[in-house]
């Protein structure tokens, strides 16, 4: 595995650590359906940039 594999995968993991306690907190509210559709408009235009760049 490569540098340029190891360090994505670890910053994800670290977003992830932080935003999983509220995540799950909001899963049993509406709020779960509003942060699904708030994190799905940042996810995609940041794999379009991704796409086009490389």
């Amino acid at each position: 595995m490569s540098l340029e594999q190891i360090v994505p995968a670890f910053f994800l993991i670290a977003v992830l650590i932080l935003i999983l306690p509220s995540f799950i907190k909001s899963l049993k509210s509406k709020q779960f359906i509003r942060n699904l559709f708030i994190w799905s408009i940042i996810v995609v235009p940041v794999m379009i940039v991704f796409y086009l760049i490389f």
